[in-house]
C-alpha cells in the first residue's frame, strides 16, 4: 500500500474543490430552474476558476517539495534548469 501523500496545502484544496463542488450543483439547480444563461455562464466561470487555481496550486506544491525531494542538492548553475521550470509552470 502507498504511503499518505499530503502537504500542507492539501486541506485548502479540498475546502476550494467542496466548494465549488456545491457551486457546480448550484449550476446545475440554475439550469433546471431555467434560469437566465448569463448568471449560469457566471456561476460555471466561478466553478471554473476555482477549480482552476485547486489545480494550480497542487502542481506548484508538488513541484515545491516532491522535486525538489527527487532532485536534491545541486550546485547554482544547476539548478537553473529547475528553478526557471517551477517559475514557467505558474503561467500555466
Amino acid at each position: 500500500m502507498a504511503k499518505a501523500h499530503v502537504h500542507e496545502t492539501h486541506p485548502d484544496i479540498i475546502k476550494r474543490l467542496k466548494r465549488a463542488e456545491g457551486h457546480l450543483r448550484g449550476v446545475v439547480e440554475m439550469i433546471e430552474a431555467g434560469r437566465p444563461c448569463l448568471d449560469v455562464a457566471q456561476q460555471l466561470h466561478a466553478v471554473e476558476k476555482a477549480v482552476a487555481q485547486a489545480k494550480k496550486t497542487l502542481i506548484q506544491d508538488h513541484l515545491d517539495h516532491c522535486l525538489e525531494d527527487v532532485v536534491g542538492p545541486l550546485a547554482r548553475d544547476q539548478r537553473q534548469s529547475i528553478d526557471e521550470f517551477k517559475q514557467i509552470t505558474k503561467y500555466l
